[in-house]
């Protein structure tokens, strides 16, 4: 049996412990003593929740650490692999049954893929250069974002209760959101961050509602310090705040449980709000202590003054993660310089079709005739690509002896 053991005390609770190397390797010399019987480790018992805790330590305590911990993580993942492969020789007919629903159109099974999560936090806590998040609301939308070339995606929570057809109050439930996050993540291979709002309640709803989406697949969720209901940030002049400490309690519950394999953003409304820099500062070392991985700070201002003071006075003790649907009008080049980590843009897609959809249906209305509406919209092939028709006439002709791979294209092909 597996005797790697983790205690309490392995887990950083505060900023200190994560900022300074002495601290991480305190704690991970306490793991290494307690791992005296790594010899046993190829145990079809052993946990590969050890191995994740593990391989998340040099991230969390963003020091490099020693050899016996590099090595024993090694050991871990090596044993992890034995076991699982174990596993699925003795469940070989349920795995074939899992494979054949996780292939289909090419997609990859994403339920419990630490390597998302490993993904947009490289883009978003560890990346040397400025990364952009870019909104989706829809598989569609996923799709042609990850075609543009962004590496990763923001499911907007303004977005998502738009198309909808709910207003961005939390009138739609965080069920209703989780099963938009599971098509998005299907239409794409890129890590989907979520707007999560404020966690749909109190500690237990945010838990609950990050365990979901993290089942179904998403990489990590951003968390706001506000109540339920939420009002969106743009509406409106004053909503209350969140108690710093039962926010606090919301972090720490989302990260105990979802643990590594999860993205946590602590949202900070404290300008949004009117509460000045003080406020935003004190918050954000507090959401930090809880165990944030990254800070997004959010202003309503027409200019980045506000954001790039934050930046300032807050000297990159974690990421910080902006989202400048206000103050468009900043060069990107300004967000190097103050070495902010990720821009979001965080309602442009829905936006963009908003107003084409507006544009379209008045000429049809108004012509009567789509002859002038044609050359300047999607055309059916491009409609039928995008969701991979092509994966279903080779599936077809694989799985469907004698008749043709492109039988589906040749029936469309006779629709008016």
């Amino acid at each position: 049996m597996m005797c790697l053991l983790i205690g309490s005390e392995a887990f950083p609770s505060t900023m200190s412990d994560r900022r300074t190397q002495s601290g991480g390797q305190v704690r991970a010399n306490r793991i290494i003593a307690r791992a005296q019987c790594q010899e046993h480790a190829k145990s079809t018992q052993f946990s590969s929740v050890s191995a994740k805790f593990l391989r998340s330590l040099k991230q969390r305590f963003r020091a490099p650490v020693n050899y016996q911990l590099s090595r024993l993580i090694q050991m871990t993942d090596a044993c992890h692999l034995h076991c699982r492969n174990l596993r699925g020789s003795s469940a070989q007919g349920i795995g074939m049954q899992d494979q054949s629903q996780s292939v289909l159109a090419n997609r990859t099974d994403h339920s419990a893929d630490s390597s998302l999560a490993e993904m947009l936090r490289a883009e978003v806590c560890s990346s040397s250069e400025l990364s952009f998040l870019m909104e989706a609301h829809d598989g569609l939308s996923a799709a042609i974002a990850e075609r543009a070339g962004f590496k990763g995606l923001w499911a907007s929570g303004l977005s998502i209760a738009c198309s909808l057809g709910y207003r961005d109050v939390n009138e739609a439930s965080w069920s209703q959101l989780a099963d938009v996050i599971e098509r998005i993540v299907d239409a794409t291979q890129l890590p989907v961050l979520v707007d999560g709002d404020g966690g749909f309640g109190n500690f237990n709803n945010a838990r609950l509602l990050a365990r979901t989406l993290h089942q179904r697949g998403a990489a990590g969720v951003a968390l706001e310090d506000s109540c339920f209901p939420k009002t969106n940030s743009f509406v409106g002049d004053r909503r209350p705040l969140a108690d710093i400490n039962e926010f606090s309690g919301r972090l720490r519950a989302v990260k105990d449980a979802v643990f590594e394999d999860f993205v946590l953003l602590a949202r900070i409304e404290a300008l949004i709000d009117g509460k000045g820099m003080n406020e935003a500062v004190m918050r954000a070392h507090a959401y930090a202590d809880a165990g944030a991985d990254a800070i997004l700070i959010h202003s309503r201002r027409s200019s980045a003054g506000e954001i790039l003071a934050l930046a300032r006075a807050w000297q990159n003790k974690l990421p910080v993660v902006i989202v400048p649907t206000k103050y468009y009008r900043t060069s990107a080049s300004v967000y190097r310089d103050a070495r902010i980590f990720t821009v979001i843009w965080a309602n442009h897609s829905m936006r963009a079709a908003i107003a084409a959809m507006r544009q379209t249906c008045h000429r049809i209305i108004t012509e009567e005739n789509t002859g002038s509406i044609e050359p300047g919209i999607a055309t059916l092939d491009e409609v039928f690509e995008l969701p991979g028709h092509d994966e279903l006439a080779r599936a077809e002709a694989r799985y469907l002896p004698g008749r043709r791979g492109d039988s589906f294209h040749s029936e469309t092909a006779a629709i008016p």
